[in-house]
């Protein structure tokens, strides 16, 4: 039987030096009950002179109030030359309301990480690796699969919370058409892609004072990862189109 607190994922960032964004994320994965994912920032964290990998609860604001989990991440920065050569980092924190994530800093300097015989970019292709297992678990939904599929309802094949249902119900009736070229058929991937297109579309009815340089570029980089993955957007294109003009 899988183990629903515990999982190993890899995330291969492709194309890692001409990146035009300062952040990046993997693609969220479930694990006891929440979305995770990792980022990490290409050109450096503040002007840090060495990689800095993160993990945090994708979905946190959803979440209700008390949630938490102790987890334990290990994080391996892959050497394609050699495994030996591999960085390897391993800690066990609390994640809660007030602290949704966490990085590990330091981890391969950027100038060992560029350079070009040393093994970590091949293709200008980084490839991390996360195994994260949750020691202790604290609220949210309940782990056995049979109950995860009773919280969640269907809407046009989609999972949702019954909180989200009006508004997923809402966005296939303005845009019919916005799923009809995504093919991923596994439910955690189309779960996750739809909070992803909620939370844009969340976004974009708040005021533009609201909004910060930093969320138009995490908004940019997610409308990239939904149009790959088949959805139309170009409706929040526009959107955030205009905020930007604004």
């Amino acid at each position: 039987m899988e183990n629903l607190n515990k999982k190993k994922f890899a995330w291969l960032i492709k194309n890692f030096s001409s990146l035009p964004s300062d952040k990046l994320y993997s693609a969220p994965v479930l694990i006891s009950g929440f979305y995770w994912d990792l980022f990490t920032y290409p050109k450096g964290y503040k002007g840090g002179d060495s990689l800095v990998v993160s993990l945090a609860i994708t979905d946190g604001q959803s979440l209700p109030s008390g949630w938490a989990r102790y987890v334990k991440f290990h994080l391996t920065i892959v050497n394609h030359l050699s495994h030996e050569l591999s960085i390897h980092r391993e800690t066990s924190i609390w994640f809660d309301q007030k602290a949704p994530g966490w990085g590990l800093s330091g981890m391969l300097p950027f100038a060992k990480l560029h350079d070009k015989d040393g093994g970590f970019l091949v293709n200008d292709e980084l490839k991390i690796v996360a195994e994260i297992e949750a020691l202790e678990v604290i609220g949210m939904l309940d782990e056995s699969k049979d109950l995860l599929e009773k919280t969640f309802m269907d809407v046009n094949g989609f999972q949702v919370l019954p909180s989200q249902v009006e508004a997923v119900r809402g966005i296939f009736e303005r845009h019919p058409d916005i799923a009809v070229e995504f093919r991923a058929k596994n439910q955690n991937l189309r779960t996750a892609c739809m909070n992803f297109l909620l939370g844009l579309s969340e976004m974009f009815s708040k005021s533009v004072q609201e909004l910060s340089d930093e969320d138009l570029v995490e908004a940019d980089i997610a409308l990239t990862y939904l149009k790959n993955a088949g959805f139309k957007v170009d409706w929040l294109e526009k959107s955030l189109d205009q905020v930007k003009r604004t």
